[in-house]
């Protein structure tokens, strides 16, 4: 049966190029699931996935662990998905039949899910559910046994349109600063975790800032729309979007929020404009059966996300279904004009007073020490870190985790202490643990060289009072 209407070889390379980079991104999100579940939701973790099976039925998480769960097992499910990501990335897609590759792809794809599904807080982020739809998709794409599906090709488009456009509106119906251009005043200091460049962004001349948030809004919703205008426009509009995404990484640290954009974006790019594809032969029937069904309910699905987008009360990052087949994107509708970190310190002695020695915890990617230049971790995910700059907006962020957090601290628990960078006690855990809130900014050139120091921080106010084991 000729499916010419179906397929187009045009777009063969940019399918491998898309099937590879979203295994390497599949690859670095089960590394940090495998490297940080057990202090986190863990048998012993700060939120334990065990208690919150409990509480919650498999229709509202669907999950593997619902069946069976142990630290064991979750690192097993850990590993295999990074073992299994390496090897399409390496090509393994392409080495066997149509229906086995859809089905490693699947495997991939429900795997994560069952981690995401029981992660909690720590994997409430809008990145968690746009790896997941895109890793949906992924599975009807097909491999060289067949040429790509145009259907998927154009849902992959439409999740890349939502991802963008919805992030433009809720700018531009949010914080008055991304109205007037004014954002990027801000935003490079006040962002969640800076990258090594972000000082430097920061201290652009404002005119600059002022020209990144112009073109912010015409890249999120203007460019979007040219995605389903007639190649080469489509493809040139996909390439604006891989530049925009490239600036932000550069800036800033956003786990693999920026990369996924980008492998979204490439799958938007003629693949005949680099050069000419093989011969690949018409789809099975079963398989176009598939895809015309699989492209009927995430049309069907997406009603709730459209609507969305046209409502004046917007929501950003929200998954409607459990399985988060199709959902809504968006990030920064406001912006903060003063960064606020918590430090923790600890102290062994056993009374306190005004002499008390307290030393500070360091982590690996949030601002601490002044003269450490912030590093670049993106697109690993620091969970850790991240909720620490929410629990800094507002102690209400902080709910259910920070109190087993510091409980671990005192405890001098080896699995908490491999999230941070430094243990200021590494012979004996802390009698008392403080967290102390703090104004922090960037330094001026001129303080930067007369002190070597990045940041500059004020007390502002106690967080937690000195707090030992009951």
């Amino acid at each position: 049966m000729e499916w010419f209407w179906f397929t187009s070889s045009d777009y063969w390379l940019s399918r491998l190029v898309f099937q590879r980079a979203l295994a390497g991104v599949y690859l670095v999100a089960f590394l940090g699931a495998a490297l940080q579940f057990r202090a986190l939701i863990g048998e012993r973790g700060m939120l334990p996935v065990p208690a919150y099976l409990r509480r919650v039925p498999p229709r509202v998480a669907p999950s593997v662990f619902h069946l069976h769960y142990s630290d064991r097992f979750f690192a097993l499910c850990a590993w295999a998905g990074a073992a299994l990501a390496l090897a399409l990335a390496a090509g393994a897609g392409d080495a066997v039949p149509l229906a086995v590759s859809m089905l490693m792809w699947a495997v991939l794809w429900a795997l994560y899910l069952s981690i995401v599904n029981v992660g909690q807080t720590w994997y409430g982020f809008g990145w968690e559910s746009l790896l997941l739809e895109t890793g949906f998709l992924a599975i009807f794409l097909g491999n060289e046994d067949t040429a790509p599906p145009v259907l998927i090709l154009f849902l992959l488009r439409w999740l890349l349109f939502r991802v963008e456009f919805g992030a433009g509106l809720i700018k531009l119906r949010g914080d008055a600063c991304w109205r007037d251009l004014t954002c990027l005043y801000y935003h490079h200091e006040t962002q969640p975790m800076p990258g090594p460049l972000s000082w430097f962004f920061h201290h652009l001349p404002r005119p600059l800032h002022r020209v990144e948030a112009g073109a912010n809004h015409v890249t999120q919703l203007v460019v979007p729309v040219l995605l389903f205008t007639p190649q080469p426009v489509a493809s040139a509009a996909a390439a604006l979007i891989v530049l925009t995404q490239l600036w932000l990484v550069l800036s800033g640290n956003f786990a693999w929020l920026n990369w996924i954009t980008i492998v979204l974006a490439l799958s938007a790019v003629d693949g005949s404009l680099v050069a000419d594809a093989p011969a690949m032969p018409s789809p099975p029937l079963w398989y176009g059966i598939m895809v015309i069904a699989v492209t009927a309910l995430v049309v069907f699905l997406s009603r709730r996300p459209a609507r969305n987008l046209l409502s004046r009360r917007q929501a950003m990052n929200r998954s409607f279904d459990p399985l988060h087949l199709v959902n809504t994107y968006g990030a920064f509708g406001s912006v903060g004009r003063v960064r606020h970190e918590i430090v923790i310190e600890g102290t062994d002695e056993p009374t306190v007073h005004p002499g008390t020695v307290w030393r500070e915890y360091e982590f690996k990617g949030k601002p601490g020490g002044l003269r450490r230049l912030p590093r670049q971790f993106a697109p690993y995910h620091l969970r850790l870190d991240w909720m620490m700059w929410f629990a800094a907006l507002s102690p209400a962020y902080a709910h259910g985790w920070f109190a087993p957090f510091v409980e671990r601290l005192l405890e001098g628990d080896r699995d908490t202490l491999r999230l941070l960078r430094h243990n200021p006690f590494p012979d004996a855990p802390p009698v008392r643990i403080r967290a102390r809130l703090y104004r922090y900014r960037f330094t001026t050139w001129r303080e930067l060289r007369e002190t070597g120091a990045w940041w500059h921080r004020t007390h502002v106010r106690e967080f937690l009072p000195p707090t030992r084991l009951s």
